[in-house]
């Protein structure tokens, strides 16, 4: 039995009967079956997301997919004031927004007003007559800027066909 061994474990292949005298199974243990893994979103998925809101509750995409030409300044202003309302609703639903620089526009602001948010250089843009070398000190506040304290957006359902952003409506008579 030493030199089948042997002689099969060189040749690659051990013998069921001396395995089997040992304590070892040429078969391999059957594993638990893996439940069914969830597909994985992929990184546009809240940006759909966010379209199929502003789409069902203020019908964003409607509007501006819409050819206005042939329409008067007053008709598209008229539906500007109601998709700008619908728009900020749906958006304060979702998204505590705050300025990135809580001053007022068009005043000599520093920097360090948007305290921490200042340090890694994405908070402000300096626009205008930029010194050749170093950092402005300040300048006049143009845009205070938006940043996302939080979002409370809901669950997304890796099943749904996010690609759907409106269902096309089809009225039965």
């Amino acid at each position: 039995m030493a030199f089948r061994a042997f002689f099969g474990i060189l040749g690659g292949s051990l013998a069921e009967d001396i395995a089997q005298a040992h304590g070892y199974s040429k078969t391999p243990a059957k594993k638990a079956p893996e439940p069914p893994k969830e597909p994985a979103l992929k990184p546009e998925a809240g940006a759909m997301q966010l379209l199929g809101i502003l789409q069902r509750d203020a019908r964003l995409l409607d509007f501006v997919m819409e050819d206005i030409e042939p329409f008067s300044d007053d008709q598209v202003g008229a539906a500007v004031r109601s998709l700008h309302a619908q728009s900020q609703e749906a958006l304060r639903k979702y998204f505590k927004l705050a300025p990135v620089i809580d001053g007022v526009e068009g005043t000599f602001t520093k920097p360090e007003s948007a305290g921490a948010l200042a340090k890694d250089g994405s908070a402000i843009k300096f626009v205008g007559n930029l010194p050749a070398q170093g950092k402005p000190t300040g300048g006049l506040l143009r845009h205070k800027g938006w940043r996302v304290d939080s979002t409370m957006l809901p669950t997304l359902n890796p099943k749904m066909n996010l690609s759907i952003l409106a269902p096309a409506e089809l009225e039965v008579e």
